[in-house]
């Protein structure tokens, strides 16, 4: 009784010690940051990792000496591409990808050489179809007050680069393509920042004028600032071709054919597929329920046209359609947290890349649904996933095909380890036919609505 009586004191004076210690009000007290400060102890090693620091990258102390070789290269399975695309300075890798896609599709079909569409094209209208959306969202929450949510989240965002798949299914089946000879990149184009800024306080002062019209003169209105939209990418991307040439050129630079085309009977005639139809949207989201439907409110491009709806995966059966669809030479939209544990000297994607935990002396344990959690992981970078490295009939790594240009990481490519894959992998776009039957009849549930600030659901750049 002695010995507890004891123990029970030493307790309440060790509890009253730390009381004293910190602040009621949840402040850091005098006494408290003293016992924080002890958290530095100054050793030779901690002297050494800060002079090191003061004149050099985290990531470059980091970096894990043990995991300094380059990967293996080889790939038991890959889709066959020719060519890197560069979006440079823009978060047009939403757009890249999704082309890109297709125009694997297209080099395979006609045997063509390094073959590209026009983003530069997609991307005009992808513009001016962002300006719409938020100007009739604008309109659509008249009766709202300014603070209310989705009107305070409709002017923090009434227009971007950014975007996904649905962007690019909505936008092409609706406006067409063309080769990027006939409308290339511009300096707007590749660097879009100064572009955005001036689309965007021009739209901010839009709204507020239709927020005070009178509900009637809303789409006259409307129409007429689009106009003005409409003349202001025109100066910065040039005019979308109507009508325009093209002669096909194989391989062999040898000239195919010489015909005229618009964009859409281009599309038709080499491409056709209906994208809004023929593909399914899959995530891995653990910090969601598995076999459910979601749809993310504003997350499109087109005003009329679809929202991100997808199905939520484990990771696995994610695999399994990736697996079917590269083996059949299909590439596919793929997006991830491409800034975690990346090296883009090499191109890889490799737990093992970087050892902060060793640097700081301390461990990073959150897992995926974590990091998801407490927004410190989520979506960031689109690529076209190409290929997929199998043994034993396991996979061990997979490749993507970016668009920061020939010269970046391996070859224009990012190689990742299945580890990898499986902690900052988040979203894959399929076509049907490769979906187990079991997979595609999940999709015919209701959608559960998230709200378009959801941070999971940031566009891709």
């Amino acid at each position: 009784m002695i010995i507890i009586a004891a123990a029970l004191a030493l307790l309440a004076s060790g509890t009253a010690t730390a009381q004293q210690k910190s602040d009621p009000k949840g402040g850091i007290s005098a006494e408290m940051f003293k016992e924080i400060k002890k958290g530095y102890q100054g050793t030779a090693s901690d002297k050494a990792i800060r002079n090191a620091l003061n004149t050099t990258g985290i990531n470059v102390l980091a970096a894990n000496a043990e995991n300094a070789a380059m990967i293996d290269t080889h790939f038991s399975d890959q889709v066959k591409t020719k060519g890197r695309t560069d979006q440079k300075s823009s978060g047009r890798c939403w757009l890249f990808s999704g082309l890109n896609v297709l125009r694997s599709k297209m080099i395979d079909k006609y045997d063509l050489g390094n073959f590209t569409f026009s983003q530069n094209y997609v991307f005009f209208f992808d513009q001016l179809e962002k300006a719409n959306l938020f100007l009739q969202g604008v309109i659509d929450t008249k009766d709202k007050g300014f603070d209310d949510r989705e009107v305070d989240w409709l002017f923090s965002h009434p227009i971007g680069d950014g975007g996904q798949f649905t962007g690019v299914s909505n936008l092409i089946m609706k406006y067409g393509v063309v080769p990027s000879e006939v409308m290339p990149e511009t300096y707007c184009s590749n660097n879009t920042s100064q572009m955005r800024t001036q689309l965007s306080t021009k739209l901010r002062e839009f709204g507020l004028k239709l927020r005070d019209a009178k509900p009637k003169e809303c789409q006259q209105m409307k129409t007429a600032m689009l106009q003005e939209i409409y003349r202001i990418l025109a100066i910065c991307l040039g005019e979308p071709p109507a009508e325009f040439e093209w002669t096909m050129r194989n391989s062999k630079d040898e000239a195919v054919s010489t015909k005229t085309y618009t964009p859409k009977s281009f599309y038709d005639e080499y491409i056709g597929t209906d994208l809004n139809n023929s593909y399914v949207m899959l995530m891995n989201d653990p910090s969601r329920e598995y076999g459910k439907v979601y749809e993310i409110q504003y997350d499109r491009h087109v005003y009329d046209g679809q929202n991100w709806v997808y199905l939520n995966l484990p990771v696995e059966r994610i695999k399994e359609i990736a697996i079917a669809s590269i083996k059949d030479n299909t590439a596919m939209y793929f997006s991830c947290d491409v800034g975690k544990f990346s090296d883009r000297q090499k191109g890889t994607l490799d737990l093992r890349n970087y050892d902060y935990g060793s640097l700081f002396g301390t461990t990073f344990p959150m897992d995926k649904k974590q990091r998801v959690m407490t927004h410190a992981s989520g979506s960031s970078h689109a690529m076209t996933l190409i290929a997929v490295d199998i043994k034993d009939g396991k996979p061990v790594k997979w490749m993507v095909e970016n668009s920061w240009g020939a010269n970046s990481g391996y070859k224009g490519n990012m190689i990742m380890t299945d580890e990898w894959f499986n902690e900052y992998m988040f979203r894959l776009v399929a076509e049907k036919k490769y979906v187990p039957a079991d997979i595609l009849a999940m999709l015919s549930q209701k959608p559960i609505l998230l709200p378009a600030w959801d941070p999971m659901f940031l566009p891709e750049e």
